[in-house]
């Protein structure tokens, strides 16, 4: 089909009512997460009716569309092709043709190159239209029983230890709670450097959300840290929410305090441990001024 603005019926199975025409334009279409059954009419009325349908995986979007009884122009784009294609479709609405765009799972442009062509899309002078539905970012925080009033998506840490924690260190003094993704394998690495990093914050642990399998496991971060340690990384998507920073109610000097106390009858690292938890402090930040009271005890004693 060639674009420009129509009317059109939608499959009686789905409304009656007739829909208002798509005016030519970039559709961004969200897509379940998991349970099919989450998608919006108003996205099966957009995917069927669009001239092409711009998927990550076709494949997937193709399982998707068949479920719901709809057929629509498929096409490829992704991290891959996406420099080849994006001329191709700035041509096509160029013509008056509506696109759609989707991702395997979720609201696009959320943690994928979407944003890319959007970019080129506005600049040419082209409408964008958001056709909103499920995100995994947003059902995590809603069941994860943190603040939500205030969050911060940062999407995917880097995979290699240090580059995480320095990456993850960019987030210590967010004023809301975080909202990361993680591949499962990685998950329980993740959690370790977030405990390192931000010390015992209150977190969830999100998978399998809107499947049969969906689960929360809420905890400190070094309380999921140790669970996933012994019982290996689980199966299925993971989104992790942390809470935010508590009030600063351990200053230095109370910290200090509390460590001279500790030292007496413990072990540094387990000293440092213990007082990184209650404060609520990086462990790493702890021990480093453990090891400076310990040695500053032990040239007092010498002197």
């Amino acid at each position: 089909m060639t674009g420009s603005s129509r009317e059109f019926q939608p499959e009686a199975s789905r409304t009656t009512a007739k829909v208002q025409a798509l005016d030519p334009g970039l559709y961004l279409v969200a897509t379940p997460i998991g349970n099919l059954r989450d998608i919006t009419l108003r996205a099966l009325d957009v995917l069927a009716n669009a001239d092409r349908v711009l998927a990550e995986d076709t494949r997937v979007t193709k399982r998707l569309l068949d479920a719901h009884g709809v057929s629509a122009m498929l096409q490829p784009y992704h991290d891959h092709n996406g420099e080849r294609v994006r001329p191709l479709v700035l041509d096509a609405l160029e013509a008056g043709e509506v696109v759609a765009l989707v991702s395997d799972a979720g609201t696009p442009l959320v943690s994928d190159p979407g944003y890319k062509l959007v970019r080129e899309v506005i600049a040419a002078g082209h409408e964008v239209v958001a056709i909103p539905g499920a995100s995994a970012a947003l059902a995590a925080l809603c069941i994860a029983g943190l603040p939500t009033d205030c969050f911060t998506f940062a999407g995917f840490p880097p995979p290699k230890t240090a580059a995480r924690e320095v990456w993850l260190a960019r987030f210590m003094d967010s004023p809301g709670s975080l909202v990361f993704y993680e591949g499962a394998s990685r998950l329980p690495a993740a959690l370790n450097s977030m405990a390192e990093v931000f010390g015992d914050r209150p977190a969830a642990v999100c998978r399998e959300l809107t499947k049969l399998h969906e689960e929360a496991r809420r905890g400190g971060l070094a309380e999921l840290a140790a669970h996933y340690a012994e019982a290996g990384a689980p199966k299925g998507e993971v989104v992790i929410v942390v809470a935010p920073a508590a009030p600063d109610l351990w200053d230095d000097a109370r910290i200090d305090e509390a460590l001279r106390a500790a030292l007496q009858t413990q072990r540094v690292k387990d000293a440092a441990a213990d007082i990184a938890a209650k404060a609520g402090r990086p462990r790493r930040d702890v021990y480093a001024r453990a090891l400076a009271l310990k040695a500053d005890t032990a040239q007092g004693r010498a002197g």
